[in-house]
């Protein structure tokens, strides 16, 4: 699914990159750490298109309508609800019995009960919730998370723990992560950036 070799990314004569090597088969599961700063956020920007290597080879098996990205920020429009937002994101993904697929996401995700509340009402936890809702809502086969477990609570990431679980070996994940044994289980690979 993800092949890079020598990947390299610059911003000016800053280097946010140097000398990335991935080999992820479809199903697997890459989990990438670092510390601020390391280029783990630039890393998957370039692996769902949103960014260009500066040097090395980068290839994605996964046409764009197929993945699934969850970044630092929500990528939500607040002014609307949470059904509102997810039959938005759904038509968009052309997603088959969109309807259906929205209420079990927001049932699993402890959001119904508030759906039909702006998201601008919502906690910092409830719009992650509903982030990973957009992320997972037209069953992309590559999933690429940056720092999901950010501001959920502990019910909030078991139920991520539980959804990763589901997920690994059907799909293929890539989790960028300040908590690498929350996901240690599940990983085929590992990525520390320096």
């Amino acid at each position: 699914m993800i092949r890079a070799h020598g990947l390299e990314k610059r911003y000016g004569r800053k280097r946010v990159l140097t000398g990335v090597d991935l080999v992820l088969p479809s199903g697997g599961v890459a989990v990438v750490t670092g510390s601020n700063g390391s280029g783990k956020t630039t890393l998957l920007r370039l692996l769902v298109g949103l960014a260009r290597p500066t040097r090395g080879e980068l290839l994605v098996g996964a046409d764009r309508s197929r993945l699934g990205y969850l970044a630092h920020e929500p990528l939500v429009y607040r002014e609307l609800t949470a059904i509102e937002n997810l039959d938005l994101f759904g038509r968009l993904y052309r997603v088959p019995e969109r309807r259906e697929r929205i209420g079990m996401l927001l049932e699993r995700f402890s959001l119904w009960e508030v759906r039909r509340e702006r998201v601008s009402t919502y906690s910092r936890g409830m719009t992650q919730r509903l982030a990973l809702c957009r992320t997972f809502l037209h069953a992309p086969d590559l999933v690429v998370l940056d720092e999901p477990y950010s501001a959920l609570d502990e019910a909030g990431a078991s139920l991520l723990d539980r959804e990763l679980e589901a997920l690994a070996g059907e799909r293929t994940l890539v989790v960028s992560t300040h908590d690498p044994d929350r996901v240690a289980k599940l990983a085929t690979t590992s990525l520390a950036l320096a």
